[in-house]
């Protein structure tokens, strides 16, 4: 039996409290779910209807706890670093990130700045992805189902990105900590461009698709506002807080990975409805081609190579196993007992699609962390859901939830 836990939104709590029906009215409870907005069911709504419309919401979580923050501390700092990633399956690379990141401030890791180059990336076209696979699963619960083939098909473009550049086009294990795992090959930068190119061709399509699509603008605009002071109050970030008008993004207010070395835009909404937070992701895609753009086109004037060299903690080169004895000790060492990390604990944030995704990590010393704890963006915005929906319609209700996330990946760590 799977425990669950309870995300309700004091705001909405109280709007309900006051909502007193007349005696021929009659309010329904029932259930939505437990349902997942892309596969497996891992959210149930206990809504209360007064005919179709929610007059209260109630998010229960917990269906398909995978226990992953306790089996990453039972592994050592290299073999945790797959366990994260599958978090969340649509921003593989940020989970591996958030992680890594963390690990790397307890040992006081230097990235060297072609490596950061790559992560960003890499980083960017997940960021992509991971919008291309909302607003197509968003767009098909507004009934516009050509839009989710034509974004799943820019989608496999990425993902054969992330198959040249690792060999695997999901959960790649691509960030390591101190770098990534490998140089990209031949030809992998050339294709990049052609991509992102194309991209935003292709978001030019979609942007032209729905904004003159009078269904969809009826269902998105002036629907479930939530001010940004309220998404404040409940700790919301990313997109949703965006959309409100808040231009708060990790990658500026607080640079990693060499971010402030990149020119962007932060895309903001204005009165935080379903619209803004559809506006504000599509835009978003268009700044990460940016972003991607200006790192490939500086690769050749970074120094650094693609991970540290620090041979305790980074994989010696594939072509000095063959002669060299102190490499081969130091990859058996490493993949089998892993290293030591100062004692000490961590908290490393960064921009996620889906808001700010934070890693604790604490050390003992060991070779295994003592804790890990993720701060994932789809638990804490998931409790701006009543909010939006109080006093709307059923309809709006399956529209928000599409527009508040595409897979709530990670609440169920």
């Amino acid at each position: 039996m799977s425990a669950s836990l309870d995300v309700v939104s004091p705001g909405a709590a109280e709007q309900a409290e006051q909502f007193h029906p007349e005696p021929e009215q009659e309010l329904l409870t029932m259930n939505f779910g437990p349902h997942h907005p892309a596969t497996h069911g891992v959210l149930r709504l206990l809504c209360t209807l007064e005919g179709e419309v929610v007059r209260d919401l109630k998010p229960i979580i917990g269906y398909v706890h995978t226990g992953i923050e306790k089996t990453a501390e039972d592994k050592n700092y290299w073999q945790a670093i797959p366990v994260v990633e599958r978090m969340d399956y649509l921003a593989y690379y940020f989970n591996a990130y958030a992680y890594c990141g963390a690990v790397e401030r307890l040992l006081a890791l230097e990235v060297p700045k072609y490596a950061q180059y790559l992560r960003v990336i890499h980083l960017e076209l997940n960021r992509i992805k991971s919008h291309l696979v909302w607003l197509g699963t968003s767009a098909l619960d507004l009934g516009a189902v050509s839009m989710f083939w034509y974004c799943f098909r820019e989608r496999e473009q990425v993902l054969d990105l992330f198959e040249m550049s690792s060999g695997a086009r999901m959960h790649t294990r691509y960030i390591q900590v101190g770098g990534v795992a490998d140089d990209i090959p031949p030809g992998w930068v050339d294709r990049c461009r052609t991509f992102t190119a194309l991209m935003r061709r292709r978001a030019d399509e979609y942007g032209a698709l729905l904004n003159r699509n009078e269904i969809v603008l009826q269902r998105l605009r002036n629907v479930c506002i939530v001010p940004k002071e309220r998404l404040l109050e409940l700790g919301v970030t990313g997109p949703l807080l965006r959309a409100a008008g808040m231009p708060w993004d990790l990658r500026k207010a607080d640079p990693y990975c060499s971010y402030e070395d990149f020119d962007f835009k932060i895309p903001v909404g204005t009165i935080g409805d379903n619209y803004d937070r559809f506006a504000v992701r599509l835009a978003e895609i268009y700044e990460s081609c940016s972003i991607i753009d200006q790192a490939v086109d500086r690769l050749d004037d970074v120094e650094g190579g693609h991970i540290a060299d620090d041979r305790k903690v980074a994989l010696p080169p594939r072509h000095e196993l063959a002669t060299s004895m102190e490499a081969l000790i130091h990859h058996f060492k490493l993949v089998t007992e892993g290293y030591r990390v100062p004692p000490g604990e961590a908290y490393f944030p960064i921009e996620s699609p889906r808001g700010e995704l934070g890693c604790f990590v604490r050390s003992d010393g060991s070779a295994k962390p003592a804790r890990v704890h993720m701060r994932d963006p789809s638990f804490v915005n998931l409790q701006a859901l009543a909010d939006m929906v109080h006093g709307t319609y059923v309809a709006d209700l399956i529209a928000t939830l599409a527009m508040l996330d595409p897979v709530l990946g990670g609440i169920d760590r």
